[in-house]
C-alpha cells in the first residue's frame, strides 16, 4: 500500500563501540530460535565485519527504519501516512495447523473466523513468530504466515522489521533482509547469484560475505500469493554456495529448502489461495493472521479518528450491520470505512450512510473520484471511462488470479500509467528504480473486495448497456 523507493547507500561510520563480528554467533541460551527478550539498552551501533568489509549496523538499521516506520493507508500520494508505532494495534495471531489450501471466498473466511472461540486459539504476537509454544521443544527455521487479503500480514512484517532495527526485540538476529515478491517478480528473467540479489536491493552488502553458518540473518518473503516466479521444489538444481549464478526462481527456492545458507531464518507470508505452493516439510510453523478481534476494532477507530465522539457514531454504526462489522475485521476494511464515514458524518454529507458492502464501496468509489477533482486534474478522461477501465483491468486480472500486475497490463485496458495514478485510493503502485539497472512499477488495488467490486461493475456495465456477457467471453477464452 506504500510507495516503496530503493533504501540509500549507507555510508560508513566510525565505531564507536566495542566491535562485534558477523561470524561470532549470539551465545544466548536457545539460540536456535529467535530471541523474544526486548532490551531498550542494545546496542546498535556496532560494526559487523566480513572477510572483507565492515558494515555499520546503526545506519543499516536506521535505514530499515526509515523504510517501514511509516504506516500507508491507501497510499503515500494521498499523504496519508502515519507512524506505525503510534496507530498499531496488535493483530490477532494464532498458530495454524497447516499451510493446506482453502478455495472458500476470503470474505466467508473472515465470518467462519468471527464464530470461532478466542478460547481454542493460543495468540501469538508477531515478534513470537520464532518462538516455540510453552511445551513445545523445536527448532523454528521457516515461518509461513497466512491471512486473507489486507488482513495485516505486511503491517506485522513492518512492525517486526521496526523493533528489531530499534534495537527492541529478537537481537540476536544480526542481519534482516526484506524481499516482497511483488519486487522480485521484476527481476524474474534475470540471473544472479544470492549476493548479487542482496546487492541490489542493499548496496551496503555489496563487499559483505554472508555465507558463514556462524551467525544468524532473516529472509522475510512478503507476498508468496503475488509471486509470479516458477517455484519448482522438485528441481534437481542444488545451490550451496551464494555466489553461484541462477535463476531467481531456483535462488528463492534453494533458499527456502535450506540447500542455501542453511542456518537463515525465513519468514514467508500469503494469503491462503497461495500457502500450499512451499511444500509442507520445508515449513516449521504455520501461522494465521485473524486481523481485530472486537476490542481490536474499537481500539483501531479510537485511534485514528481523533474525535472520540465521532469514533464512537462510527462504531455504533459499523456494529448496526452485521456484515459491515465482520468485515472490520480487515484492517483495511476499518481503513476504508474510516475514510467514508468520518468524511459523511462530519462534513454531514448528504446520501444515505452506507449499510452493506456495496453501499460503502460505492461510497468510496465516489470519494476517490472527488479527491481526483480537488487535485485539478486535467487530462481529457471522464470519470466513467476510466472507472470502466479499471474495471476492466480489475476483472481480467481477477480472471487470471492476480492482485498485482505491471504497466503491460495497464495498456492492454487502455490506461495509461499517469492516469492510474490519478486514482490514487484505488489504484496504488510502488516505484522500484534499482541503481539505474531498471526501474519498475508495480500496480494494485486498496484490497480485492475493491478490485472486486470494480470487476462486477464492470460485468454489469457490459451487460446493461452492450448486452455482452463478459463471462462467456471469459470462458471462450480459458477454454
Amino acid at each position: 500500500m506504500k510507495s516503496d523507493m530503493s533504501m540509500e547507500q549507507p555510508g560508513k561510520l566510525e565505531d564507536r563501540h566495542k566491535s562485534t563480528h558477523l561470524s561470532q554467533k549470539s551465545n544466548s541460551p536457545g539460540s536456535s530460535c529467535v530471541s523474544m527478550k526486548s532490551d531498550q539498552s542494545v546496542d546498535t551501533s556496532k560494526t559487523f565485519k566480513g572477510r572483507h568489509t565492515s558494515i555499520d549496523l546503526s545506519t543499516f538499521r536506521l535505514n530499515l527504519v526509515k523504510k517501514f516506520e511509516c504506516l500507508y493507508e491507501g497510499t503515500s500520494k494521498q499523504g496519508n501516512t502515519t507512524l506505525l508505532n503510534e496507530i498499531y494495534t496488535e493483530l490477532y495471531i494464532t498458530e495454524s495447523e497447516s499451510g493446506e489450501i482453502n478455495n472458500e471466498h476470503e470474505v466467508r473466511q473472515i465470518e467462519t473466523q468471527s464464530r470461532r472461540a478466542a478460547t481454542e486459539d493460543t495468540p501469538i504476537t508477531c515478534n513470537e513468530i520464532f518462538r516455540p509454544l510453552p511445551g513445545q521443544d523445536k527448532a523454528i527455521r521457516t515461518v509461513l504466515t497466512k491471512g486473507v487479503a489486507g488482513i495485516g500480514k505486511t503491517v506485522s512484517v513492518q512492525k517486526f522489521i521496526v523493533d528489531w532495527a530499534e534495537g527492541k526485540e529478537n537481537q540476536d538476529v544480526q542481519l534482516i533482509f526484506p524481499l516482497p515478491f511483488r519486487e522480485i517478480n521484476l527481476m524474474k528473467d534475470r540471473t544472479l547469484s544470492l549476493s548479487d540479489l542482496l546487492h541490489v536491493f542493499y548496496p551496503v552488502t555489496k563487499e559483505m560475505d554472508i555465507s558463514s553458518d556462524e551467525y544468524k540473518v532473516l529472509f522475510i518473503f512478503d507476498g508468496l500469493d503475488e509471486c509470479r516466479l516458477s517455484l519448482d521444489f522438485q528441481s534437481n538444481v542444488r545451490i550451496c554456495d551464494v555466489s553461484e549464478s541462477v535463476s531467481v526462481d531456483m535462488l528463492l527456492m534453494n533458499l527456502i529448502v535450506g540447500n542455501l545458507l542453511p542456518s537463515a531464518l525465513i519468514w514467508i507470508t500469503s494469503r491462503p489461495a497461495a500457502a500450499d505452493l512451499v511444500p509442507s516439510e520445508c515449513v516449521h510453523r504455520v501461522t494465521e493472521v485473524r486481523g481485530f478481534n472486537d476490542p481490536q476494532k474499537e481500539e483501531y477507530f479510537r485511534k485514528r479518528i481523533s474525535d472520540q465522539g465521532l469514533a464512537d457514531t462510527i462504531i455504533s454504526h459499523l456494529k448496526s450491520s452485521r456484515s459491515l462489522f465482520i468485515m472490520c475485521h480487515i484492517p483495511v476494511f476499518c481503513w476504508i470505512s474510516a475514510t467514508v464515514l468520518e468524511k459523511m458524518l462530519s462534513e454531514a454529507e448528504s446520501g444515505e450512510i452506507p449499510k452493506t458492502l456495496t453501499q460503502m464501496y460505492t461510497r468510496f468509489l465516489i470519494l476517490q473520484t472527488n479527491i481526483k477533482h480537488e487535485k485539478d486534474y486535467e487530462k481529457k478522461v471522464k470519470d466513467e471511462d476510466m472507472i470502466l477501465n479499471l474495471g476492466k483491468l480489475a476483472f481480467q486480472q481477477l480472471v487470471k488470479g492476480n492482485l498485482i500486475f505491471y504497466e503491460e497490463d495497464l495498456r492492454e485496458c487502455g490506461i495509461e500509467e499517469t492516469e492510474a495514478s490519478v486514482y490514487s485510493g484505488l489504484c496504488t503502485q510502488i516505484f522500484r528504480e534499482e541503481l539505474g539497472l531498471y526501474q519498475g512499477k508495480v500496480f494494485c488495488f486498496v484490497h480485492l473486495s475493491i478490485q472486486e467490486h470494480l470487476a462486477a461493475l464492470y460485468a454489469h456495465h457490459s451487460f446493461i448497456n452492450t448486452r455482452i456477457n463478459v463471462f462467456d467471453q471469459t470462458e471462450q477464452n480459458l477454454f
